[in-house]
């Protein structure tokens, strides 16, 4: 890889962690089209620990994620398994018969409209409306393919949207998908539904050694793998697929970091009591085993609680959402792990996957809660520490990881990421105690004590300026801050916002009385 990037490979499993899977490469290729098309760097972040290079049977580059999902029969839509990017269509295979012959063709499902102008199966959409090869951020690529125009494209609905394919505009590599045949993603019959069962999938030796192959495949041709993260369903038999792939990578690529993304749907119905008992039961056995075999576990979902009893989903104040909608939920949750998960895929960052969760970690505790502000309420003409200033003793994020309040509990430490805020925003133009330069931020380094205090309001502590009474702020623990140059091109519609602005944050905590 270029540029000695610390590769990462990513594995998603289960359906709603393909819903946010899909979110999230559809996020990490816009961003790439905007830099290829502009012909820039693409900020801060290397594309390069999430993307692999390859050619295919044309002799045309491609730029593929760097991705292992699994999913049940039925899940895929109009998908291909094997994908489209390096099939030669122009080969059959021999026939030997020379008797008669009968055709058996299975009929396609309609592509989602949304996915119509998607008609190459080797090029991208660039901005200007013509097709092209997707470039290499180095500089390498191959001239377009067309200059044929395609109409703009449609926006998905939420109607339109059945499963995750039906939105997911990203190239997959054909080593990608691996089918779990067994279980049907439709219908009430053979489905993935316990911990027990999804533990014995990978038992059998035909998916082990298939997801054996596949690790091997990308592995090998990493230059220096920082580790894996791990997109898994916690509500059905997924837990203990995403259990048993735990322990593997574990065994197998030990010193490596497993960082282990829970991910949860909106909330439930107190009225499906057997589904209820399998879904707690699930998350349960699902963190338990998932917490013995990787570097660090965060829960994620927008519902209000992990137990039996109900809660409302969490409220975002700038934002509109339907919690019922899978499509909203993991739009959501795939925009906060873009923002977590910046520390360890910089390109000048000392911190790596391990690093990370040794900091978050405490006395073998690697169950870490997640939050973030989407978006971050920035007025025109208005300063970052203006406007946190603004939450007063209140948190600045709301919780992603449906642990419910914080209370009772002492955070050891925090990892917080900001994006999306022009530099000229981080000095304050009305309190004179905060640091006027960002640039000592950057890279996780020591924050002076107004901002670290800044960040321990999440846990009740209030926010207090020099001088104020209340507790030292070195009680709450250490906070890495990172602040990423902002990406290049501008999507916010305020000044000094180079993108709709995100503030997210990992909590590592322990229980205590304050």
């Amino acid at each position: 890889m270029a540029g000695g990037a610390r590769e990462v490979l990513t594995l998603q499993l289960g359906h709603f962690a393909g819903f946010v899977g899909a979110h999230w490469w559809n996020q990490q290729d816009a961003a790439l089209g905007r830099a290829t098309d502009a012909k820039e760097s693409p900020g801060e972040l290397c594309p390069d620990v999430l993307y692999r290079t390859g050619r295919t049977l044309h002799g045309q580059d491609t730029y593929t994620p760097r991705l292992i999902l699994m999913d049940l029969k039925g899940s895929l839509s109009s998908l291909k398994e094997e994908g489209g990017l390096y099939r030669d269509k122009q080969l059959d295979a021999a026939i030997a018969w020379c008797g008669k012959l009968t055709t058996h063709k299975e009929e396609l499902c309609p592509k989602n409209p949304y996915l119509q102008d998607f008609l190459s199966a080797e090029g991208v959409l660039s901005s200007d409306g013509v097709w092209r090869v997707k470039s290499i951020p180095n500089g390498k690529g191959s001239p377009p393919l067309t200059t044929a125009t395609t109409p703009k494209p449609l926006i998905p609905t939420e109607a339109s949207i059945r499963v995750w394919s039906d939105f997911l505009r990203v190239h997959l590599h054909p080593r990608s998908i691996c089918m779990i045949q067994k279980y049907n993603h439709d219908g009430e019959a053979g489905r993935l539904e316990a911990f027990g069962q999804g533990e014995s999938v990978l038992k059998e030796p035909k998916y082990q050694e298939e997801l054996e192959d596949r690790l091997h495949f990308y592995v090998e041709e990493c230059d220096y793998l920082q580790g894996f993260q791990i997109l898994c369903d916690l509500h059905d038999g997924f837990s203990g697929v995403g259990a048993k792939a735990a322990e593997l990578l574990q065994d197998e690529y030990s010193g490596r970091g497993i960082m282990t993304w829970g991910l949860l749907p909106g909330p439930y119905h107190r009225g499906e009591a057997q589904r209820n008992i399998y879904r707690l039961l699930n998350t349960a056995f699902g963190l338990v085993h998932l917490t013995a075999h990787s570097s660090l576990v965060c829960p994620l979902s927008l519902g209000g609680s992990l137990g039996l009893r109900p809660e409302p989903p969490v409220n975002f104040p700038y934002l509109h959402y339907d919690a019922t909608l899978p499509f909203h939920c993991s739009a959501i949750l795939a925009t906060a792990l873009d923002t977590v998960t910046v520390p360890y895929r910089l390109c000048s960052s000392p911190v790596s996957m391990v690093h990370l969760a040794d900091m978050l970690s405490f006395c073998g505790k690697k169950v870490v809660t997640a939050g973030a502000t989407i978006p971050f309420p920035l007025a025109p003409g208005q300063s970052l520490p203006d406007s946190l200033m603004q939450f007063g003793g209140a948190t600045p994020w709301t919780p992603l990881s449906a642990c419910g309040e914080p209370s009772g509990t002492r955070c050891f430490a925090q990892s917080v990421v900001l994006r999306g805020v022009d530099r000229a925003c981080h000095t304050s133009h009305e309190v004179s105690f905060f640091p006027s330069a960002a640039d000592s931020l950057q890279g996780g380094s020591s924050l002076p004590p107004p901002l670290l205090k800044l960040q321990s309001t999440g846990y009740g502590s209030g926010w207090f300026p020099q001088g104020s009474s209340g507790e030292h702020p070195s009680v709450w623990g250490t906070v890495f801050l990172f602040v990423p140059v902002p990406d290049p091109g501008s999507l916010g519609q305020r000044p000094h916002q180079t993108r709709l602005a995100a503030l997210g944050q990992l909590h590592g905590c322990w229980s205590g009385a304050r």
